[in-house]
């Protein structure tokens, strides 16, 4: 049954759509409004297999987490986390490690309830509301601190989030990471471009028109570009299902994805 406005907790706005929430229709979830299933629509109706993008992005987090624990790394910063589903960070992170240690942001303040209410107390996992444009907020956050060690390697997590920023935000919040986290650690990201789809992608983009905040696409050059101060890891920068697939097959070209290493 999906969520009814009337139950919605105190303080959330269920007049304007939330990309958390849109989001969460695309994944099938239940934690989302009229409004956000009407703005889903404009997308799907334009863009039939955006939905099978957001689960390719979710496959691709899970890769990217394997690999980061593979490499040793047990501490994660996952920027605009958005709605608790299947695979989160700490699930996959904690499988192969459990000691691996998680810091959710999100400034969502329903992805905040969810997520507080799924995630049990522990000394591993933590969820603060913050906005990911402000990255000193996070940077500073005492609980931020007490859980991440930043003298150790951090993989960052910026999966579908940096498209909500300008240009100079975007770079902002990279580069601020950038300067907070040691060498060896991983900068993984994802992000939405209409260069897959020239004819219908302005299309599905109004989906976001009348939204908390607008989708800015951006091209491949420019996605790799936001990579500055981190090394590619092989394959680059390329379209979401094709970056280290376990399971090689066509997929969508809605997002583009790619890890870089810290230099």
């Amino acid at each position: 049954m999906e969520t009814n406005e009337e139950y919605a907790p105190p303080g959330i706005d269920v007049s304007t759509p939330s990309p958390a929430r849109i989001y969460d229709v695309f994944l099938g979830g239940k934690d989302n409004f009229a409004v956000d299933r009407a703005a889903a629509k404009v997308a799907t109706e334009a863009g039939p297999d955006v939905p099978r993008a957001a689960r390719e992005n979710r496959a691709f987090l899970g890769r990217a987490v394997r690999l980061a624990v593979e490499s040793g790394i047990t501490q994660f910063i996952d920027l605009g986390t958005g709605l608790p589903t299947q695979g989160n960070v700490h699930e996959v992170a904690q499988a192969l490690a459990p000691d691996a240690r998680v810091v959710y942001v999100d400034n969502d303040p329903i992805v905040l309830v969810h997520a507080r209410a799924l995630l049990s107390p522990s000394d591993t996992t933590v969820v603060i509301q913050a906005d990911a444009r402000k990255p000193a907020e996070i940077l500073d956050n005492p609980r931020v601190r007490a859980l991440i060690d930043f003298d150790r390697p951090v993989a960052v997590l910026m999966l579908a989030i940096l498209h909500f920023a300008e240009d100079e935000e975007a770079r902002n919040t990279i580069a601020a990471f950038h300067d907070a986290i040691v060498p060896g650690s991983l900068l993984i990201m994802s992000h939405s471009t209409v260069e897959g789809h020239p004819e219908s992608g302005g299309e599905v983009v109004k989906a976001w028109k009348n939204a908390t905040v607008q989708i800015h696409s951006r091209t491949r050059d420019e996605v790799t570009a936001l990579f500055q101060g981190f090394d590619l890891l092989e394959p680059g920068v390329v379209w979401v299902p094709e970056w280290r697939p376990d399971h090689p097959g066509e997929g969508t070209r809605w997002m583009y994805a790619g890890v870089g290493r810290r230099r």
